[in-house]
């Protein structure tokens, strides 16, 4: 069965980025949003026919016309789009340090969320995107428990990036079952050796494999910043390199974009269930190369997206 669509669920909002005290761009953004963007001006463009479906919230004001302006200019789909009457979109302040690593604070409406995101009927063949605080946050759990039951029932291939960072350490007790519990429900799971870290005590990606991943899910990658990539599956562990970027401008989208260079992978490859539960070597090395460029890609530039021309090295 061909893909039939591809959909991420996620926050949306708007990213001021600073260099020292100064702003240097204010970009629509989001963990599942820019890997979503990015697939708008790939995927896109050499698959116009799949749609690529946004699941997210904005508030009813000049932030949420930007945010849903900048998707339908980016090939997505805005159905899946809930602006909250009286509410305020969220803001993000991106702090860049002297490696062109970020540092976050966020500017969110306190208003009850989940009662007003939009539900989604999924269908074997769907490729569903999602992760971040936002897929374990306890105040939207329910909906976003609902929507992942839903899509694994459905039988479509779920992609898990778990990025979870220090500032929600203090309630990790509270959100490791939920993590967990997406880990065991999607057909890949992505962690940054941050994420285990912070989760689990240790950067040690084998460890965290066999001694927790593997029982949850299958497939597992993980990424170490400009250090190799790993992946583990039950065929065997295997390491690829990062490509080299020589000026970095900014790494805010990196992770997000691997994400999304894997889910283009995965789409242009029409790679099934079947092949996502035996996954070999030579399914994963022309997986992981696509994910690489992307990534690389992004880190060039201060945006959140891979560049609109980079479709055409594709």
């Amino acid at each position: 069965m061909g893909i039939r669509k591809v959909v991420g669920i996620g926050e949306s909002v708007l990213d001021i980025v600073f260099k020292g005290d100064q702003p240097q761009a204010a970009v629509p953004g989001g963990s599942t949003f820019n890997a979503m963007v990015s697939l708008g001006r790939t995927l896109g463009v050499k698959s116009p026919d799949i749609p690529l479906v946004m699941v997210t919230q904005t508030g009813d004001d000049y932030v949420g016309d930007i945010v849903a302006s900048f998707m339908k200019a980016n090939n997505l789909r805005t159905e899946g789009v809930s602006r909250k009457a009286q509410t305020h979109s969220t803001v993000s302040l991106a702090f860049l340090n002297e490696s062109n690593d970020a540092k976050y604070q966020f500017l969110r409406d306190k208003s009850p969320l989940a009662d007003s995101f939009i539900e989604i009927d999924f269908h074997e063949g769907d490729v569903v995107v999602f992760g971040s605080f936002f897929a374990v946050n306890p105040s939207l759990r329910d909906y976003t428990r609902r929507q992942m039951r839903n899509a694994h029932s459905a039988g479509a291939v779920i992609y898990y990036d778990i990025n979870y960072r220090k500032n929600h350490q203090s309630i990790l007790s509270e959100t490791l079952p939920s993590i967990e519990e997406n880990c065991a429900m999607s057909d890949f799971v992505r962690a940054s050796s941050e994420d285990l870290m912070c989760i689990y005590g240790t950067d040690d990606a084998a460890k965290v494999y066999n001694e927790k991943m593997s029982s949850l899910c299958k497939n597992f990658i993980c990424t170490h910043g400009d250090g190799p990539i790993e992946v583990f599956c039950p065929s065997g562990h295997y390491t690829y390199e990062i490509i080299k970027v020589d000026t970095v401008v900014s790494t805010i989208g990196a992770g997000d974009n691997f994400n999304a260079g894997f889910v283009y992978g995965l789409v242009g490859g029409a790679v099934s269930k079947e092949v996502v539960s035996d996954m070999k070597q030579e399914n994963w090395t022309p997986l992981v190369e696509v994910a690489r460029k992307f990534s690389s890609n992004v880190c060039r530039s201060i945006y959140n997206y891979v560049d609109k021309d980079f479709v055409d090295c594709l």
